[in-house]
């Protein structure tokens, strides 16, 4: 009879083998070539910092098999480049990432280079709410995972014990582990493949955090601490023509007070587009009420 051991080692193996059918080997991503997850038919997505600038990329299907993928859209903002693949790769199955919990067996699997299918496995050790990268874009779910994918695992997928992909393996600080969960993939995508481009809001302002006197937020009637000093305003956008200046003070966006820049990037969503949203600003020592409409951020 097979132990109790050997037989969670083959299933482990088993999964393996059968969601690796849905990684990639993208060959010129990195010195040693990075992975990709077939994500719909026809559609794969990759890590896009890997593979900036490329146009076209050569790819090693599970069949062993090479073959060019055009690369036809990016989203820097979360990372996500799409593939436009073969149609005779079988889709990654997809799980709901928001059901994952804490202590949960996970799987990464990659493609490196020629060296064939790979993997790693560890615990979801926490998971915490919506986080902003560096660039501005929206990521769902953030996941702490206690493995270590080895180099090149990037753009591969991030499994469940039941085979069900909860994100793509990317980098986070310090080359730390970080994944882009299925929701956040999804809705790129999804935009990817609608507008050639994802839609992100802007109304045109620059801001650092400011300490707000206790005795000025009691004169003004309202409460809190801090609040956003606007200290650039692009010449023709929503922010000049609604009125707002420099030295202005934002303590709140619709009612909800803002105590950092993540905060106002809160309302600068896609959905967000075309909205107009009231701002609580401060100036010249008077608390007004400025409306700015969302406008489409320009590509540059």
């Amino acid at each position: 009879m097979p132990s109790t051991l050997a037989e969670f080692s083959q299933q482990l193996a088993n999964t393996v083998e059968k969601a690796g059918q849905s990684v990639l080997s993208v060959l010129e991503g990195g010195r040693a070539g990075v992975s990709g997850t077939v994500w719909r038919e026809g559609i794969g997505v990759a890590v896009d910092h890997t593979i900036q600038g490329l146009e076209e990329v050569t790819v090693i299907l599970p069949s062993g098999k090479e073959a060019m993928a055009s690369v036809t859209s990016r989203d820097p903002g979360t990372d996500i480049a799409l593939l436009k693949l073969p149609t005779d790769i079988p889709a990654a199955a997809l799980g709901d990432d928001s059901r994952a919990r804490p202590g949960e067996i996970v799987l990464s699997i990659g493609r490196r280079g020629t060296e064939g299918l790979a993997a790693t496995y560890g615990l979801i050790s926490a998971i915490a709410g919506p986080w902003r990268t560096s660039s501005g874009g929206r990521i769902d779910r953030w996941f702490r995972l206690d493995l270590n994918p080895f180099p090149g695992f990037s753009g591969g997928a991030i499994i469940n014990a039941s085979c069900e992909v909860l994100g793509i393996a990317t980098s986070g600080p310090g080359r730390s582990a970080a994944v882009v969960p299925t929701a956040t993939v999804n809705r790129i995508v999804d935009q990817l493949l609608k507008h050639g481009r994802t839609v992100r809001g802007y109304i045109g302002i620059g801001v650092q955090p400011v300490a707000f006197p206790e005795d000025a937020w009691q004169k003004l009637g309202v409460s809190g601490g801090r609040g956003l000093l606007i200290i650039a305003v692009a010449p023709g956008s929503a922010a000049t023509e609604s009125g707002l200046m420099l030295g202005d003070v934002i303590l709140a966006i619709d009612g909800n007070a803002l105590q950092s820049g993540a905060s106002l990037q809160s309302i600068l969503d896609g959905e967000n587009v075309g909205k107009s949203v009231s701002l609580s600003v401060v100036r010249g020592g008077q608390l007004l009420k400025i409306a700015v409409t969302v406008r489409e951020k320009p590509a540059s």
